[in-house]
């Protein structure tokens, strides 16, 4: 649901190519329903069966969060555009946003556009059609900067900027929406996701124009494949243990469990809001180190100013979604994620059009 920019040219080809094979992958789990063959039964509502929208199903969390839902026999569809009025949903996953910190503060409008007002449509369409469950995906950029670590669910959302202030006015927007309803919604605030499916079958592929503002994970392979001189480290005299910032890294495939968990535990008039991280932070020089490792490479690392909107310290304590949803990070060695990423970099240098 990213709204068009006359400034940039998308990666289509690479998005057509995740949705073409996750398409297949629809089709072969509906010819295995006894439903197949008649009235289409994406329009109907079926006993037994949970029918999710994921918006944003091509993107990075997405196409992992609809791999996994179809490998669990949920019936998902992924196109956004005027579905609703086509399917019977039972749910949502709500992924679809941009959602790059620095970017955000030099495009805030746009920010704002695609995060919240996207969110408002959604509910709207919601609405209108009735479906009563909401999985929201959010982000700890609502906290801002807490005075205090680790974050817990009620640290209060001061987020500091735009990115994280669009995404907390649709957390307000939901909540407000809620409670006028019997909806059923789960707000993860999840953390730095890393990481990508260990068959190999998805992986990160930004537009190659997002780079600047891109996840640290793709600037070091893009430094390790010879794409970019250098890693660029911005920031070294936050106060931390050796001056990088400190980040709470999220294995993208223990996120989409923490989804699928908080789909199956969602009820009726009842709210469920939770951070999604290991628990544990780790400063950008040790990421920079297990990347060299992950990769083998020798990656030279020049040392900037700071980035504007950066935090100097992030990372959750993650109790109650362990307590309530029996979820907790299994994926956590820095290394391990990364040669996993890494492996599906190398075989995909030029996104998912040069497979």
């Amino acid at each position: 649901m990213d709204f068009g920019d006359t400034r940039r040219k998308p990666n289509f080809a690479g998005k057509i190519a995740v949705a073409a094979a996750l398409t297949v992958m629809c089709i072969l789990v509906l010819k295995q329903s006894p439903g197949f063959g008649g009235t289409s039964v994406f329009s109907r509502h079926e006993t037994g069966v949970t029918h999710v929208l994921v918006t944003g199903g091509a993107g990075y969390i997405g196409s992992h969060a609809t791999l996994r839902l179809l490998t669990d026999n949920y019936r998902v569809t992924i196109v956004v555009n005027k579905m609703f009025s086509e399917n019977a949903f039972d749910a949502v996953m709500h992924f679809a946003a941009v959602a790059y910190v620095g970017e955000s503060t030099q495009e805030p409008l746009r920010y704002y556009h695609n995060i919240t007002s996207n969110t408002l449509t959604v509910l709207e369409a919601m609405a209108a059609h009735n479906v009563k469950t909401l999985i929201y995906s959010s982000t700890c950029a609502t906290y801002g900067e807490p005075d205090t670590m680790p974050i817990v669910e009620t640290t209060p959302q001061i987020p500091i900027n735009p990115y994280g202030k669009a995404k907390k006015m649709s957390e307000d927007i939901i909540l407000d929406f809620s409670k006028k309803s019997n909806m059923a919604v789960m707000i993860l605030r999840y953390f730095n996701v890393i990481g990508s499916d260990p068959e190999g079958r998805l992986g990160e592929a930004p537009r190659p124009e997002l780079r600047e503002h891109g996840r640290i994970s793709g600037a070091c392979f893009d430094a390790a494949s010879g794409i970019i001189p250098g890693l660029k480290v911005r920031g070294t005299d936050y106060p931390t243990a050796d001056g990088t910032c400190v980040r709470d890294y999220i294995d993208v495939t223990d996120l989409v469990d923490a989804h699928v968990k908080a789909l199956g535990k969602a009820e009726p008039n009842k709210v469920g809001i939770y951070n999604v991280g290991t628990g544990k932070g780790r400063s950008v020089k040790e990421f920079v180190e297990a990347c060299k490792k992950a990769t083998g490479a020798t990656i030279k690392v020049d040392y900037l100013d700071r980035r504007p909107g950066d935090y100097a310290e992030v990372y959750s304590n993650p109790a109650k979604i362990r307590d309530e949803l029996n979820w907790t990070a299994q994926h956590t060695d820095l290394r391990e994620s990364l040669a996993t990423a890494w492996k599906w970099q190398k075989a995909h240098p030029g996104g998912y059009g040069s497979a």
